[in-house]
């Protein structure tokens, strides 16, 4: 290749280059974002690509009218200028023809730069605005947020992938406004927002539980609220966002209790092995959904292959909660029982997801029991 065809090239791609600023991105057909990055006073929107192919002869450029929100602008022509100055630049940008026609629409959305403040959604307990968590490791999560007291919003866009800049990896909403799909050649995710409006549901279709990851999750959720748009990001593995669900308790009597692994955790369990920590209490609880968090255990135990020992005597009420042993996640819920005696040593169960206290269902095939001797003085 020539010097003079190299210098056209160079030429031409400078000029696409500067028609694409940095400050400004396509979200969704007909949805642009434009960064208040304070680099731009005016940012141009046209109607049109061509415009002298599109409209008839007896249209001109200068027929072409523009409403914002439904509302007469006074600027006409194929190229629209917005006010950057003006905090409310966002809106339902159409152009019309000479007749009223509809040529084209934008939805303008604002976007601050990093700098700023969050407004959409408040941060969590753990400092992070959005929070991550999994029940197991077949590869789906869920990420929640709070939103703001004045400011509730909704999902406008988001990007689920392995690598944090993969630029081959496209999203894309389905019909119903519901799923999204973000494919590359390192991941494929479907991620749906739930009915809530504050959570999406996603699932890593390329996830194998038993390999080790070896790259992050990468999440952003973009949140709208009128016509202001905030990014949220989150990474992680899912090794460090599982969470067990409740631990089941399939058995209680007046000496023994016994329970299983959550049925929703990651079998087989001889790969995916549970620690339980047992707290023992001996005031009778009068809040009991508080008992495990708010009271003062007269023993914690933490177990791991075995759950079988001996407990103070005079409990009043045991709490159960269970974690990956192999990794520095988190503990599950708190399940719980207590003893009622007014003439005799009863055990009522609570929260435990059995229904029928007499009645015990039989166990999974690969499922794990572990047994727990209580020891009562009366």
């Amino acid at each position: 290749m020539g010097k003079f065809s190299s210098e056209i090239l160079l030429c031409a791609f400078l000029q696409v280059s500067d028609q694409n600023p940095t400050n400004q991105w396509t979200m969704m057909p007909h949805v642009l974002v434009v960064v208040m990055d304070g680099t731009l006073d005016q940012q141009p929107l046209s109607c049109l690509e061509q415009p002298e192919k599109l409209l008839r002869r007896d249209n001109k450029d200068g027929d072409i009218s523009w409403r914002k929100n439904g509302e007469e602008e006074g600027q006409r022509g194929n190229v629209y200028l917005l006010d950057l100055k003006n905090s409310f630049a966002g809106g339902n940008y159409t152009c019309h023809s000479k007749d009223g026609s509809l040529l084209n629409h934008t939805e303008v959305l604002i976007q601050d730069d990093e700098t700023t403040s969050k407004r959409i959604i408040v941060k969590t307990g753990q400092g992070d605005h959005l929070y991550c968590s999994a029940q197991n490791y077949n590869g789906e999560f869920h990420c929640s947020w709070t939103w703001q007291s004045r400011r509730v919003g909704q999902v406008a866009f988001l990007k689920a992938r392995r690598i944090s800049d993969d630029d081959d990896g496209q999203c894309s909403l389905d019909e119903s406004g519901r799923l999204w799909t973000c494919s590359s050649g390192q991941s494929n995710f479907g991620c749906s927002v739930d009915d809530s409006g504050h959570r999406i549901l996603c699932l890593d279709q390329q996830h194998c539980p038993y390999a080790e990851e070896s790259q992050h999750i990468y999440v952003t959720v973009y949140m709208k609220s009128g016509y202001l748009v905030e990014s949220y990001s989150k990474h992680f593995y899912m090794s460090e966002i599982v969470k067990p669900d409740k631990v089941a308790i399939t058995k209680v009597n007046t000496t023994m209790i016994e329970w299983t692994y959550p049925s929703s955790w990651s079998s087989p369990y001889s790969y995916f092995p549970l620690t339980f920590q047992i707290a023992q209490f001996r005031e009778r609880c009068k809040k009991c959904d508080k008992q495990c968090t708010d009271s003062k255990a007269i023993k914690t135990s933490t177990v791991h292959s075995t759950c079988q020992f001996k407990v103070k005597h005079r409990v009043k009420a045991v709490c159960i909660r269970a974690k990956d042993v192999l990794c520095n996640s988190q503990w599950s819920d708190w399940s719980f029982i207590r003893s009622v005696l007014p003439s005799g040593v009863k055990w009522d169960r609570l929260s435990s997801g059995v229904s029928n206290l007499l009645s015990i269902s039989p166990l999974h095939a690969n499922q794990t029991v572990c047994t727990f001797l209580v020891a009562l003085t009366l």
